[in-house]
């Protein structure tokens, strides 16, 4: 069970140090589509690296009912 959960940190890991990399977390204030763009490229994590590139360019929240 550790090492399952060491290699996921790890994984997790190398998934921010590419976002660190792309300076997805100096670019001002974060959308919704920015948020996602961070989110899926820190759960790529190794695969950013062999060419992976995710974005996400549209995101459409649902709004409240009154």
């Amino acid at each position: 069970m550790r090492i399952g959960s060491l290699i996921v940190l790890i994984w997790l890991l190398i998934g921010v140090a590419a976002c660190v990399q792309r300076d997805y977390f100096d670019s001002g204030p974060v959308n919704c589509a920015g948020f996602g763009t961070i989110a899926v490229t820190v759960i790529a994590g190794p695969l950013n690296y062999m060419g992976v590139n995710p974005k996400i360019s549209d995101c459409n929240v649902p709004q409240p009912s009154p």
